[in-house]
């Protein structure tokens, strides 16, 4: 399947077929492309929760208003992100580049996200949505659905998975064989609305 094809058949699917499994080969390869996605300053602060014990499911579906999808997905992933990543060891993140990449670059890390809370909440959320729109059209690729998630009880969710204080969820995502189709797009605005030249 090209790109094309796979954003414009990418449709969130809210009910799946219980009886298929993927396999670990598949959700490897699946996250293998969701962790190629971009972060700033090459943070990856992402951190996938893939769900699969049946009781932790079925109490994070009682969290999410019971959304069928959280049980019947082959896949269920909380993604969540790491709020102080950019100062645990952010030499990892660039250990591959030139001496003088690393040597502008660390200082600037420390000097962009010290203090600023807002902008280390806002780089977790915007990295965690680039990294779920990869796993939904990588997941499309290889034949499966998905749909990403936020009606749910974060902080129930939170407990359930044992979140680290320092860490926040931004959504979750299901992935499977759809069992039934998505409605027919509901009411796409025209691009002309929504794409503005230079300035509103």
């Amino acid at each position: 399947m090209d790109i094309k094809q796979a954003i414009t058949e990418r449709r969130s699917i809210k009910h799946y077929d219980t009886e298929h499994s993927m396999s670990d080969a598949e959700i490897k390869e699946l996250m293998e492309h969701a962790i190629l996605s971009p972060t700033a300053f090459n943070i990856q602060h992402w951190r996938f929760v893939n769900v699969q014990d049946k009781n932790k499911r079925q109490q994070i579906q009682d969290a999410s208003w019971g959304q069928a999808q959280v049980t019947e997905s082959s896949l269920l992933l909380v993604l969540c992100a790491d709020l102080n990543a950019w100062e645990k060891q952010p030499e990892r993140y660039w250990k591959e580049a030139p001496e003088e990449v690393q040597g502008f670059l660390l200082p600037a890390i420390e000097n962009y996200y010290t203090n600023h809370h807002q902008a280390q909440r806002d780089e977790c959320i915007r990295s965690t949505s680039i990294a779920a729109m990869n796993i939904m059209l990588m997941a499309k690729g290889m034949g499966y659905d998905s749909c990403p998630m936020d009606g749910f009880d974060f902080d129930a969710v939170a407990k359930i998975i044992n979140l680290p204080h320092d860490h926040i969820i931004t959504m979750m995502l299901t992935v499977g064989k759809k069992k039934t189709d998505a409605r027919p797009r509901s009411g796409q605005l025209p691009l002309e609305e929504v794409l503005i030249t230079d300035a509103f």
